[in-house]
């Protein structure tokens, strides 16, 4: 214990840790106190429901929770994820506690993670198991790189964007209690074709948590 401390001390003074809301030096904290009281949190109302069934998130996709997922998804800035996973993990804590057995994530494309160099539902998938002590699993293959669904506003071609572009992996779905994370819910077309696919695959529950919401 006492070496891991004084590890984690040297690391924190070479590399001092940053907010990732708002790039302060947090003092090794994951969240710097600020912030922590000025997040956009979704409070006491933190699940919602449509098509895919219930997604939870803990922060709403504006001010600063925004910009950080931004800067996460498309300039690789993962200083961040430890404190992002912690978020996710509270949530799911507090809002599916027991109701599932199975964690996988929203995947991109090949093209995609070629280009930006990472998967950013595989790292927060990845980051939220390490607080679970479990490891993900790969439950999805995205087959079609579609256009992205940001540059993309209107709901029904939001969802028409999506169609067929995901196949399951049959082995790792029959039977499983899915949790299925994302980084945005927006209007939950890619996260209704996923659990869709999902679900005709065998999957008893599929369950959605997201870092941020921009859906009401």
């Amino acid at each position: 214990m006492e070496k891991k401390s004084l590890r984690q001390a040297v690391m924190d003074l070479l590399f001092p840790r940053r907010c990732p809301f708002c790039g302060r030096i947090s003092g090794g904290v994951l969240l710097c106190a600020p912030c922590a009281d000025a997040l956009p949190s979704t409070g006491e109302h933190p699940l919602l429901e449509g098509t895919f069934g219930r997604c939870a998130a803990p922060l709403r996709y504006e001010g600063c929770a925004r910009d950080a997922v931004l800067d996460f998804k498309f300039h690789g800035n993962t200083g961040g994820l430890d404190c992002f996973a912690e978020l996710l993990a509270d949530c799911a804590a507090a809002c599916y506690s027991g109701e599932f057995d199975t964690v996988t994530w929203v995947p991109v494309s090949k093209e995609r993670r070629r280009q930006r160099g990472f998967d950013q539902s595989c790292e927060l998938a990845r980051a939220v198991c390490r607080c679970w002590g479990v490891e993900p699993t790969e439950t999805l293959r995205k087959i079609w790189d579609n256009p992205p669904q940001s540059g993309i506003r209107a709901p029904e071609e939001r969802r028409a964007n999506v169609l067929g572009v995901y196949e399951a992996i049959p082995p790792h779905v029959w039977g499983r209690r899915i949790l299925l994370i994302d980084d945005v819910v927006t209007t939950g077309a890619t996260l209704t074709e996923c659990a869709r696919v999902l679900r005709e695959c065998g999957a008893a529950e599929v369950l959605c948590l997201t870092l941020c919401r921009a859906m009401r």
